[in-house]
């Protein structure tokens, strides 16, 4: 049972937030200050720290450094955007808006507590190997599931073994390979990168086996294939699932004998490859359904490296972003820009389908259009994310006065939500509502109609909609 310690010095929250976890089974402890925490209890000894950001005396950031490697969950309210980011800069290992659901906030502290395992296991295994988890050149990131690429990554690459690198579109495969390759005694040889889904089917054969002197029509010399001219070296193939079912029988070949024959040669030659393969379909599936052969893939499965998609890899997305950021003001000799908080938020919000390739076209993009600014605005960026607005004026406010009443035990962080809305939509717009609440004008609507509050239109919102 994982012991979780609750600091919010609002009552309600605490007693409904304590409530929702109990009963999904976490052992709970409860505190209203920073001061009152470290008093009554020894941080390291709880598994996760659920802070608010704004607490009487210290802020909740102060845990960040009493709580040793104890990850810290920072709620916000409505307008703490900045300084969320801020303490996730400064070690928080997640924040969440309030008012939250139940939902949200069990998938968040599971999230979390995981990744805390995730890292003790990680940090366990490094110290029986130096080289773990040791960042490779090029390739930007320190979540739990990148540290172990990168482990895996040394382990494979003084082998000769081939490796299969599974990762959706944009990931990054050819990184993978050129750290295998680049790490491994065949350094000082060729890398020869093929993406098998850009050569016409036709001519797949001939550019990878190269061909004689009127082999076919159009080859008026011969030409060695780039299987040859990796010889000593490594092989890197993209989207090895696009190679049609002839070109897989000649790479099986390669494989297994050691050899090439260009097209339309008696002989064959010795080559020494070492092959790297990537995809980022289902080779196996492939293989059943007769669309890959079989025999090749039990071949090349020997290590199988997995590239997470951007969405799983947590803050490194704001991290690759800052990185792109410098690399693209460096190329048009302009003074390094920042993210705007709105910006941060699209960012690490956005579950990126194209992955570090779609990040790096939308920073590239918003580099060349920012004109007489120090930040790149949400808009500039252009990611299709409807956000709440943030206030830049005080931006550590947020409405206390809201919940003036005693609290009640049986008060769900639902009940808190209905309860604010209640008590204001009679003398705030429902813009000023989502504002506060910390929640788009949609999210608002939605969450209406599962709680069963209508919507009462009054002079304000009237003059507002007209």
């Amino acid at each position: 049972m994982s012991h979780i310690l609750i600091v919010e010095d609002e009552a309600i929250i605490r007693t409904a937030l304590r409530k929702l976890l109990e009963r999904h089974r976490y052992k709970i402890s409860e505190a209203g200050s920073v001061r009152e925490a470290t008093t009554k209890y020894r941080l390291t000894d709880v598994d996760l720290i659920i802070s608010d950001l704004r607490l009487p005396g210290a802020p909740g950031t102060d845990l960040l450094k009493l709580a040793g490697d104890v990850p810290v969950l920072i709620m916000t309210s409505y307008a703490s955007l900045r300084s969320a980011v801020d303490s996730m800069r400064m070690g928080a290992a997640d924040y969440i808006a309030k008012p939250f659901d139940h939902d949200e906030m069990i998938a968040t502290v599971r999230r979390v507590i995981g990744k805390a395992e995730q890292n003790r296991a990680a940090g366990a295994a490094a110290a029986d190997s130096k080289a773990e988890g040791r960042a490779i050149a090029g390739m930007i990131g320190d979540s739990p599931v990148m540290r172990d690429l990168y482990a895996r990554i040394h382990k494979v690459a003084p082998t000769d073994a081939t490796v299969l690198v599974h990762g959706e579109t944009g990931t990054g495969k050819e990184l993978v390979a050129r750290a295998i390759h680049e790490e491994s005694k065949r350094s000082g040889k060729p890398l020869i990168s093929v993406n098998c889904a850009a050569i016409p089917e036709t001519l797949i054969e001939a550019e990878l086996f190269g061909h004689e002197k009127g082999a076919f029509t159009g080859a008026q010399t011969a030409r060695e294939g780039l299987v040859a001219a990796a010889d000593g070296g490594t092989l890197f193939l993209d989207e090895i699932g696009e190679l049609p079912l002839e070109a897989q029988a000649r790479l099986l070949r390669v494989l297994q004998e050691g050899e090439v024959r260009p097209i339309g040669a008696i002989e064959s030659r010795k080559v020494n490859v070492r092959l790297v393969a990537a995809t980022h379909r289902n080779l196996r599936q492939l293989a059943a359904e007769r669309r890959f052969r079989e025999d090749l893939y039990y071949r090349i499965n020997v290590v199988q490296l997995t590239l997470p998609p951007l969405r799983e890899r947590g803050k490194d997305v704001l991290s690759i972003a800052e990185n792109l950021i410098e690399k693209f003001c460096a190329k048009i000799s302009r003074p390094i820009l920042k993210l705007s908080p709105e910006a941060i938020q699209a960012v690490t919000t956005y579950t990126w389908p194209g992955n570090v390739r779609e990040l790096e076209n939308a920073i590239q993009r918003a580099v060349i259009l920012t004109e007489d600014a120090s930040e790149i605005d949400y808009e500039t960026l252009d990611i299709d994310l409807d956000l709440v607005p943030i206030d830049e004026a005080d931006p550590e406010r947020r409405p206390r006065n809201s919940l003036h009443s005693d609290p009640r035990e049986d008060l769900s962080l639902e009940d808190y939500f209905a309860r604010f809305v209640l008590e204001h939509q009679d003398t705030m717009s429902e813009t000023d509502l989502a504002k506060k609440l910390g929640v788009s004008r949609k999210c608002l609507w939605e969450r209406r109609q599962k709680l069963g509050i209508p919507r009462k239109k009054s002079k304000r919102t009237a003059e507002e909609e007209a």
